[in-house]
């Protein structure tokens, strides 16, 4: 059945569906052997920008070509593969069957960018793209030390790092929108290869005009009667706050979420409440004087790991490897 044109915008290129051919075999799709990759990219860029003419002007092709690839692809597959946004908008999704094949078309196009950085890589590193997620500590505080090594070495390649928290880059792992990661929270979809990366020292910090400060060791009591400053949910920061206070014994009483390590620290400076971050993100305000470690009731607190995450079904770039053994541990300074 034909989905009736709009007066106007991306609605009048939806392409009309194809006709179903009839059979009494539930095999017929038996018959599609190969999909056009040409035509599999058009429907992607179409798929991730929800729009035809905006698909058009990043392929530099026009609207009438894009609908017309859409409509050979979904006769190819005798499957409708968009439809138009609920409410009335000028957007396209996928239906169903577009996003799985949306989601096979980018590990397709993941291989087909790692197969071209690849042969690029192999004239001596000189060319190449490489993507790295990080969760916001690491991208701040341990990557840049190794970033100015790595490009000193190979000023030629294009690098971007793009930081967010671990659930964000793992998911952006999983949908080929990055080739590795670098996270500090727990990861266990059995997409992705850990590995370990090394230990970060966390610590527990209060205002230095808090009475706890003055304390040697505060009580669980006190402690749970402050307000915790934490990372929102999904950050690895978060995580490991929620699984060592609770093994510590503590459970707050309240609690405030901030999007990022440097609020909590300024907040806490501010005499807001305490936090446990990592030592590196207080260092300098510790120097300063603007905020107090405290001792647990349990004893220091042991570090927390840091781990590089890469898909295992993805096969890595000779620019990968490279930047893998380039940010292995550096002695500290």
């Amino acid at each position: 059945m034909e989905i009736p044109a709009a007066a106007c915008g991306d609605r009048e290129l939806i392409p009309p569906r194809p006709e179903r051919r009839s059979s009494r075999w539930a095999g017929d799709a038996c018959a599609v052997t190969r999909v056009n990759l040409h035509l599999l990219r058009i429907f992607v860029a179409v798929a991730e920008h929800r729009s035809f003419s905006r698909a058009a002007e990043t392929l530099c092709i026009s609207q009438p070509a894009v609908s017309k690839a859409i409509r050979e692809l979904e006769r190819q597959l005798d499957l409708p593969l968009l439809e138009r946004d609920v409410g009335g908008g000028r957007g396209v999704r996928p239906t169903e069957g577009g996003w799985a094949l949306l989601e096979h078309a980018r590990g397709i196009f993941a291989l087909e960018r790692a197969a071209v950085e690849d042969i690029r890589a192999r004239v001596g590193l000189r060319r190449g793209r490489l993507r790295v997620g990080a969760s916001t500590t690491i991208a701040g505080y341990w990557l840049p030390r190794y970033v100015a090594e790595f490009v000193a070495a190979v000023p030629a390649i294009e690098l971007e790092i793009q930081a967010a928290n671990t659930r964000t880059v793992t998911a952006a792992l999983i949908a080929c929108q990055m080739d590795l990661a670098l996270v500090e929270g727990a990861v266990g979809d059995p997409r992705i290869l850990v590995t370990h990366w090394r230990d970060e020292p966390l610590s527990v910090i209060a205002h230095p005009a808090s009475p706890l400060a003055r304390k040697a060791r505060p009580t669980r009591a006190e402690l749970n009667g402050q307000i915790w400053l934490t990372r929102e949910v999904g950050s690895g920061t978060r995580e490991v706050t929620d699984r060592m206070t609770a093994a510590c014994g503590i459970a707050p009483e309240r609690q405030i979420a901030f999007g990022s390590n440097e609020g909590i620290a300024g907040a806490v400076a501010a005499g807001l409440g305490v936090a446990m971050l990592p030592k590196r993100v207080v260092k300098e305000l510790s120097k300063a004087g603007a905020v107090s470690e405290l001792r647990l009731p349990s004893g220091p607190l042991p570090p927390r790991p840091l781990y590089l995450l890469r898909l295992k079904e993805r096969p890595l770039s000779p620019l990968a490897r490279a930047f893998i053994e380039a940010i292995e541990p550096l002695e500290e300074s």
